[in-house]
């Protein structure tokens, strides 16, 4: 009987990561008010990216954790 290890890199390694580090900056640069100072849709926008990274990690991380 053979065991299906998966060899996975550390979370911080991986290109996901990277992506999803940059879109968080990117969007608590957007909640902030850098880019368009007193917009209410770039707050809402930049909190969207955030959470729609962040989700798209997990899945990610999980998908290749269970070798799917």
């Amino acid at each position: 009987m053979t065991e299906n290890k998966i060899d996975t890199k550390p979370g911080w390694k991986t290109t996901e990561f990277w992506l999803t580090a940059l879109a968080d900056i990117f969007g608590a640069l957007m909640i902030s008010g850098i880019f368009a100072e007193g917009s209410m849709w770039a707050r809402i926008v930049g909190g969207g990216i955030m959470v729609l990274a962040t989700l798209g990690y997990s899945a990610a991380r999980s998908k290749s954790k269970t070798g799917a």
